[in-house]
């Protein structure tokens, strides 16, 4: 079972709905258009983008499942938030500054990657991706960010207690977030 689904199957016990947006499944377009950066770019956001931020702006919470790549998100993941997060959707600048608009959302990120979490931390490289995935993305636009759940050790071939441990730190995440939580 993935991560994604364990996660899921979780929520719903607890009584909450799942709304799946899997990007490469949708047929999601990454790229950021030109006329999407132009001053009334809401207008020229695609019917997929739009349905996409509308999603996201519904959503109590947002849960990112991805795995590292280069210690950063795959790219398909990237252009959807340059295309959702879009100014005036998830924020707003003002001499200079940037204000988040997504305001009393939760967020929880999972990321999966072979390298050992430790190994990580030890030599700085996860605080590039707590400054940049966690800060500057999601907490910039002003989510709480509940958590981010990092499995790392992720191999072909993974044995079969090493994943019903990782699957086991999947569940109880989500018991320690949304166990009290009640469903909207």
């Amino acid at each position: 079972m993935s991560v994604a689904h364990t996660y899921a199957k979780e929520l719903e016990q607890f009584g909450h709905s799942v709304q799946w947006y899997d990007l490469y499944r949708a047929g999601f377009d990454p790229v950021l258009t030109a006329a999407e950066l132009a001053p009334k770019s809401q207008e020229a956001a695609s019917p997929l983008v739009k349905q996409a931020q509308r999603d996201l702006l519904a959503a109590e919470v947002l849960t990112v499942i991805y795995p590292l790549w280069w210690l950063s998100m795959p790219a398909i993941l990237k252009g959807y938030i340059d295309r959702v997060f879009a100014k005036g959707v998830a924020y707003e600048t003002r001499d200079g500054v940037v204000r988040g608009l997504i305001n009393g959302k939760g967020c929880l990120l999972i990321t999966l990657s072979g390298a050992p979490l430790d190994a990580l931390i030890g030599d700085g490289q996860w605080s590039g991706v707590e400054i940049l995935q966690d800060m500057h993305i999601f907490r910039a636009t002003g989510f709480e960010l509940f958590e981010h759940l990092h499995i790392d050790n992720v191999q072909p071939q993974l044995a079969a207690a090493q994943a019903a441990s990782h699957l086991e730190r999947v569940r109880s995440c989500v018991q320690r977030h949304f166990s009290a939580r009640q469903p909207a």
